[in-house]
């Protein structure tokens, strides 16, 4: 028995080979185990994470049944770590630069069609690409979302032509990696790292018995009755089984108003009409709303004031006369001139910058202007929109907490809710405001009501409309449009166009006010961070919620 013990801890285990060839710029850690060395140039698939120690050829995934609910790990073999081939590809370049502007290459294929190919970049961190000679990750792990860069690769996959062409059937999936070098000339690909292919039954559209599906009853809110209007209950119990099978994720709640009454009301995954809900970037939306009841009691002079009648400017770093002129109508549509964007890594003014320091507001006032980005041109930067909350904070009665609960929520019943606060506890217009699925509802339907709420006008007529203009087109996203604080776009259902504006958060957090339609939607989720966020939540909304409820 000692003796067979022996044999196997010898099988699972060899001394450290050298994975080095002649001029290699970095030492790597070698091939460390017997089954690296029988697969150097595989990509093999698993159902669950297993340690390359205990990982057996037996373990290898030849045929997977791929559902909402499958979890898919891959282990690469590679003959050397991914610093030495890039060096390849760059043998001038130190190990710093090559892995700073280099990378794997993922390339995904279906059935010997190419459906993705994506160049990954920054991850893993530099010390892993030079020494390590295996990647053992998840593409799939539904208990562990979000969490591994390889994650996201699958999640933009799906979202750039994977989901749809992974049906219902048979497939052959293919991954294909290779090192690639961003060079003065462009991009350099090297050669074929590892491969690996796995046939797959795919089951992801679940067929559900409607019959199991109930539908939760409508019960009484303050500021809402019931609608007495019909719609096809059909479409919504199978969207809810799909919801609670997971063909739909993380999702949290759905509200539907029509004609200023309670449609549609169902929560999933433990909550309830009871739950604060953390909608994210949606609660940037609130700082617009406040605005124009500020500019109303002469708190505001008007959305043209400019920040050097807020804050001296002199005393912030990086001063320039242009600072001086960004209006309050610039942080409103994002498109101030300050260097901050949060869909840009390398920008300064990216929010996860700000987050880790104390004060946010210098923060903001210290960033540089931009020098490469046209003016005027649109931009997401959540730094400007907690700034908008900060001159709010300092212009009205009492701070922008006390002011917001006299003015918004006790004119419209809301009790229970928490606000965020910045380091010097200000109300956080950056997001994250915490409010009910169904008071999430009243303030989409207060802007349905041009600003009334029983008979109140709490938002100004004329600043709703302003809210509601097209005053920035989205850069790369065709027909879509920024307000103050405000989205816009059209879902399409057949032939017909539905125009809204909406909040948005991460997540896939949503209030959506219809211009051509008696609707306010609310969708609340908890897919923070996850590509498929928001993509799952347009298809909801034009393959279930909009055609249920449509006349």
């Amino acid at each position: 028995m000692r003796f067979l013990t022996l044999l196997i801890v010898i099988q699972l285990w060899i001394p450290p080979l050298s994975a080095q060839s002649p001029g290699d710029l970095v030492k790597t850690q070698g091939i460390r185990y017997a089954i690296h060395k029988a697969n150097i140039g595989r990509v093999i698939f698993t159902s669950r994470d297993i340690p390359l120690s205990a990982l057996k050829p037996g373990d290898f995934l030849h045929h997977y049944v791929l559902t909402n609910k499958s979890n898919l790990f891959m282990t690469v073999f590679m003959g050397n770590s991914l610093t030495n081939c890039l060096h390849r590809l760059a043998p001038d370049w130190p190990a710093d630069s090559l892995t700073r502007h280099g990378g794997y290459q993922f390339s995904l294929y279906i059935d010997h069609r190419l459906v993705y190919k994506s160049n990954i970049l920054g991850a893993p961190y530099p010390q892993i690409k030079d020494t390590e000679t295996t990647i053992n990750k998840p593409l799939i792990d539904n208990d562990h979302e979000g969490t591994w860069w390889s994650q996201f690769f699958w999640g933009r996959f799906l979202i750039h032509g994977g989901d749809s062409a992974l049906t219902e059937g048979s497939h052959l999936l293919r991954l294909e990696i290779r090192p690639y070098e961003l060079l003065p000339s462009g991009v350099k690909e090297g050669v074929l790292i590892a491969a690996g292919d796995l046939p797959v039954s795919v089951n992801r559209k679940p067929k559900i018995d409607l019959s199991g599906v109930h539908l939760t009853p409508l019960q009484p809110y303050d500021g809402f009755g019931i609608s007495k209007d019909g719609y096809d209950t059909n479409k919504l119990k199978q969207l809810k089984g799909w919801v609670e099978a997971g063909v739909f994720k993380h999702i949290s709640s759905i509200v539907v108003i029509k004609n200023g009454k309670l449609l549609i009301e169902e929560y999933f995954n433990g909550e309830d009409r009871n739950s604060l809900h953390d909608p994210r970037s949606a609660g940037k939306s609130f700082a617009s709303a406040m605005t124009g009841i500020a500019i109303r009691e002469g708190y505001l002079k008007g959305e043209d004031q400019t920040l050097q009648e807020f804050y001296d400017l002199h005393h912030y770093a990086n001063y320039t006369p242009e600072k001086e002129t960004v209006r309050l109508k610039d942080l409103l549509t994002m498109s101030s001139a300050f260097d901050g964007d949060d869909s840009d890594g390398d920008s300064p003014g990216n929010e996860e910058n700000m987050y880790p320091t104390d004060n946010w507001v210098k923060f903001t006032l210290d960033l540089p202007v931009s020098v490469t980005r046209p003016r005027d041109r649109w931009h997401y930067f959540t730094a400007g929109a907690m700034l908008m909350g900060d001159i709010l904070n300092k212009s009205v009665q009492g701070g922008l907490e006390a002011y917001a609960d006299l003015r918004l929520f006790s004119p419209l019943g809301i009790r229970d809710y928490q606000w965020p606060y910045t380091p010097q506890h200000v109300a956080n217009t950056a997001g994250g405001i915490r409010l009910k699925a169904l008071d999430f509802a009243k303030f989409g339907q207060l802007y349905k009501n041009n600003g009334v709420w029983n008979g109140q006008q709490i938002i100004p007529a004329e600043w709703v409309a302003k809210t509601f203009t097209k005053y920035k087109a989205l850069p790369n996203r065709p027909d879509e449009y920024y307000g103050y604080l405000f989205w816009n776009k059209k879902y399409h259902v057949g032939d017909k166009a539905y125009e809204t504006w909406y909040c948005a958060g991460n997540g896939g957090n949503k209030i959506f006010i219809f211009t051509d339609q008696p609707l306010v939607v609310v969708l609340m989720a908890t897919a923070y961070g996850l590509p498929y966020a928001h993509v799952q939540e347009d298809r909801m909304m034009e393959e279930f919620i909009l055609p249920a409820v449509l006349n």
